[in-house]
């Protein structure tokens, strides 16, 4: 076969497997601004299920249960999920082998698994299910996002930097604000984002940890589409997608960024770094 032949069937492929993937997408959106209620039939442009969405008191309520969650679960996480990147990166104790390995659980251990074992340690710890659950659930698998982003960054740090600054009469509190943290803090800041977009989207680890009170968003769509799909679950659907995308390409510049900054560091001579201060 030759190049040109190959090349077209590999980007038809391309195009292909893009359809597939979002052509579904694209038809809940544009059904989101159908004026009929049924979805296989089209009758005309509106915005009115967007209206009724923000009028409505569960939604709102439902919302404001995730950004709760949400927040705090990505503050947490990123806290602890960045201190154990240091810890495993830059330090070596007993059983370090065996931390490392069980950082990837609850990334690769199935989510239904996951939500019946926090939910048998709630319960074994008497405590009522509500958005403390909820929260603590999403930091558990939260916190490995951030620890894994965080330790890649770690690892592609140029530890000759901190000797440098440490030669020129840094203290160690004062390299690592000065020199450690600015270089890291793009990884830190992309698994912040990472966490928040898990969080955004969970939906089976908080279908068994969620209580009264504590529904949220994507629980919420659960209970709508039990009694059919209306163009206005499309809508809410379609916001959180456009959420979710944001907080991903967001997160993904912010790692390019970082990248393409290192390698103009590489490139050429390092700036003067004033460390009296």
């Amino acid at each position: 076969m030759s190049a040109g032949r190959r090349g077209g069937w590999l980007a038809a492929h391309s195009l292909l497997t893009l359809a597939f993937l979002w052509v579904p997408i694209a038809i809940l959106i544009a059904f989101s601004f159908n004026t009929s209620r049924v979805n296989v039939v089209w009758q005309g442009f509106t915005l009115d299920w967007y209206g009724e969405l923000f009028r409505d008191v569960e939604v709102l309520r439902a919302t404001r249960n995730t950004l709760v969650v949400a927040a705090a679960s990505t503050l947490l996480s990123t806290i602890l999920g960045t201190m154990a990147a240091f810890a495993l990166t830059r330090h070596r104790f007993p059983g370090r082998r065996i931390m490392e390995a069980l950082l990837y659980v609850p990334v690769v251990l199935p989510e239904i698994v996951l939500g019946i074992s926090l939910l048998a340690t709630f319960r074994l710890l008497s405590m009522n299910l509500g958005l403390l659950t909820v929260i603590l659930s999403h930091v558990t698998f939260c916190t490995p996002f951030v620890a894994l982003v965080v330790r890649a960054r770690l690892h592609g740090l140029d530890p000759s930097l901190e000797r440098a600054a440490m030669d020129l009469g840094a203290d160690e509190w004062t390299t690592f604000r000065r020199v450690t943290l600015p270089l890291v803090l793009p990884g830190i800041v992309a698994g912040a984002l990472l966490a928040l977009t898990v969080s955004i989207d969970d939906f089976i680890i908080t279908f068994f940890t969620a209580g009264p009170g504590s529904t949220t968003l994507p629980l919420h769509v659960f209970s709508m589409v039990k009694f059919g799909v209306s163009p206005k679950i499309n809508a809410l659907s379609t916001l959180m997608l456009i959420i979710t995308l944001g907080l991903a390409w967001g997160s993904d510049r912010i790692r390019s960024r970082s990248a393409g900054r290192d390698g103009a560091a590489e490139a050429g001579p390092a700036p003067y770094l004033d460390l009296t201060r």
